[in-house]
């Protein structure tokens, strides 16, 4: 793909996901769109083995944005970075098409591994404010992974991932379009345990209170 053509394409992502933007023009200052053009060129220069000079471009870039993201990368089509700052993506990390990252996100790795080291995001995947991602693993397509979540092991297609450490909170069999990809509404699976002890506790002395009640009407009835 021509330079111009991914300028092109990186433009018309930000327009149509950011319902912040008022006017075209607002476009060049997002760090999004800074340097994610940053980026395909410094990885051009990686793949042809120009370590250095991608890197330069790379830390550059990352001074002035915010966003780190490391000229081995692979990314497709389409990725939306809202806000940007604090981002890093890791030198071996994939990112599929339509994905989008808020702020404070980290696809990094465990310090542990070697070759791959970083994870794989499918399509259409969407990773809230302050997520980390850390390991060589895949997030299915079309799966949301909650704000503050840390993410240390596989998520199949479909799914909502919560907490530290990210548990599987839902599962859908159905595709999940990318307008739908709200990082606020999320389930929270511990509210919705107190909720429901509450209500068994509620149920429990309902009950206990009936008892108590019988038992003292036999008493008055000894008596």
């Amino acid at each position: 793909m021509g330079f111009v053509k991914h300028i092109k394409e990186e433009f018309q992502v930000i327009r149509e996901r950011d319902p912040a933007i008022k006017t075209p023009l607002e476009v060049l200052l997002y760090p999004s769109f800074r340097v994610m053009i940053q980026y395909r060129r410094a990885h051009k220069l990686y793949e042809k083995g120009h370590y250095f000079l991608a890197r330069w471009i790379s830390q550059r870039a990352a001074r002035k944005t915010g966003i780190e993201i490391h000229p081995g990368a692979k990314i497709g089509k389409g990725l939306f970075i809202d806000h940007g700052t604090g981002v890093i993506i890791g030198e071996t990390t994939v990112i599929g098409n339509n994905v989008t990252l808020y702020q404070g996100v980290t696809l990094g790795g465990t310090g542990k591994e070697t070759g791959k080291r970083h994870p794989t995001l499918k399509d259409n995947v969407m990773v809230s404010a302050g997520a980390k991602i850390l390991g060589s693993f895949t997030i299915g397509e079309n799966s949301k992974i909650g704000a503050g979540s840390v993410v240390l092991e596989e998520i199949p297609p479909n799914c909502t991932v919560v907490g530290v450490p990210g548990r599987i909170v839902k599962r859908e069999n159905q595709k999940v379009p990318r307008s739908d990809m709200d990082q606020v509404h999320l389930p929270d699976p511990v509210l919705e345990d107190i909720r429901k002890l509450q209500s068994e506790n509620e149920h429990l002395k309902s009950k206990l209170q009936k008892l108590e009640y019988a038992l003292q009407e036999v008493i008055e009835e000894k008596e």
